[in-house]
């Protein structure tokens, strides 16, 4: 599943706020103080000053709007809602436009925005709330310092990868907004705590995110428990490194998962697609997050289980258009054969086993290729691709 939340993960959904309005001087003031403690936090330092504003709630609704349309074109919204809907990660009825703008909007209290770098503050937010979430929007002000921050926002064609960058930086900013604010900062590495820490975010939930279908519910936590659980890893791993260069960011959601796959330098293997695009309406990556969810999804629910390497190596997909329906191919290329078969048995048995009217499934393992390679066809059984289907290298 592509991360469709990616380039809108900038806004940290917080706590709600209802006092009365701060003004714009009351928070500039709260960012000069908090300045020094974010520094303390993450080891680095501000280069310069930081911009901050006001936002009504209309005014930041707006905001996601522009974004969303900015980012996600029609034809982009299509491919995604066709890739969501033939996998089955979410109903045909639903429309993913409407879900995320509620989502990202419902519960904001700030954000930083990488474009204008002014970080905003809305309108009537509960001042603790409010303070806490400056400190974690500051972490990413104090971020583009030294990472492109709005480069990796915008990146495009490599969803995996995009997601892998965004779990770095709001992992980041989650241990920093922590350290910020905890009497002990040993709390970070006490037993058990990020997974509390996901049972009380999985439980709190609002009225929008409480609807929404488990992968995007997984979506949208993944980057900052996930990244943060990675963060803590490179903490120890990477001594008096504070945070990866452009260089050294993870490529993958493996690797976010599987730290010991990032050091061992196991990169992901690109995938292309080696026919013509023609009748493409979308193209992207999916990665070992997405397929951890999609098999939690397929077995009826339950927890995502991540703990385990998958034996992904790369994949690619595409959607193209028919007269019948969007057409969904999918190559995913693995370790080792094992990993291809527990692959074949699992996840993929399951989507063939699905019935959807007009379309036909198929999943099956290539043979000539270099790496034990699975391919998964999802189209309408009229549509003319199944009489020679697109090919990889």
């Amino acid at each position: 599943m592509p991360r469709i939340l990616g380039a809108a993960i900038v806004l940290l959904l917080g706590c709600r706020g209802a006092p009365p309005g701060t003004q714009e001087a009351e928070i500039s003031r709260m960012v000069d103080s908090l300045r020094p403690v974010v520094e303390r936090a993450t080891g680095l330092r501000f280069k310069g000053p930081i911009r901050s504003a006001e936002q009504s709630r209309d005014e930041v609704h707006q905001y996601v709007l522009d974004h969303f349309e900015k980012e996600f074109p029609a034809d982009r919204q299509e491919g995604l809602q066709a890739v969501y809907t033939l996998l089955g990660l979410i109903p045909d009825s639903l429309s993913l436009k409407s879900l995320l703008i509620d989502l990202l909007t419902e519960q904001v209290v700030g954000y930083y925005d990488p474009e204008s770098k002014i970080l905003y503050a809305v309108r009537g937010a509960e001042p603790t709330a409010l303070r806490f979430v400056l400190a974690h929007e500051l972490t990413h002000a104090l971020q583009h310092d030294y990472l492109p921050l709005d480069s990796l926002v915008q990146m495009k064609g490599d969803a995996d990868r995009q997601m892998a960058a965004h779990a770095v930086l709001e992992g980041h900013a989650m241990i920093a907004s922590i350290l910020a604010f905890a009497p002990d900062p040993g709390i970070l590495r006490q037993p058990g705590f990020w997974q509390m820490a996901r049972e009380q975010t999985l439980s709190a939930t609002s009225a929008v995110f409480s609807r929404a279908p488990l992968a995007l519910r997984e979506e949208l936590i993944f980057p900052y428990l996930n990244g943060a659980e990675f963060m803590r890893w490179w903490d120890s791993a990477r001594a008096g490194v504070p945070l990866p260069t452009a260089a050294t960011l993870p490529l993958s959601t493996e690797q976010i998962l599987h730290p010991a796959r990032y050091a061992a330098g196991d990169q992901p293997l690109p995938v292309r697609f080696a026919d013509s695009a023609t009748d493409l309406l979308y193209e992207d990556t999916l990665g070992e997050l997405e397929i951890d969810v999609l098999a939690t999804v397929l077995r009826g629910g339950g927890e995502v289980l991540t703990g385990t390497p998958i034996g992904w190596g790369g994949d690619r997909f595409r959607i193209y258009r028919s007269s019948d329906g969007p057409a969904l191919v999918w190559y995913v290329a693995w370790d080792d054969a094992e990993s291809a078969e527990r692959f074949g048995r699992g996840t993929g048995a399951r989507l063939e086993a699905r019935q959807r009217a007009g379309y036909r499934t198929s999943v099956e393992p290539m043979r000539g290729t270099d790496r034990s390679t699975v391919r998964v066809v999802i189209a309408p059984t009229g549509w003319t691709g199944w009489q020679a289907l697109p090919t990889i290298r």
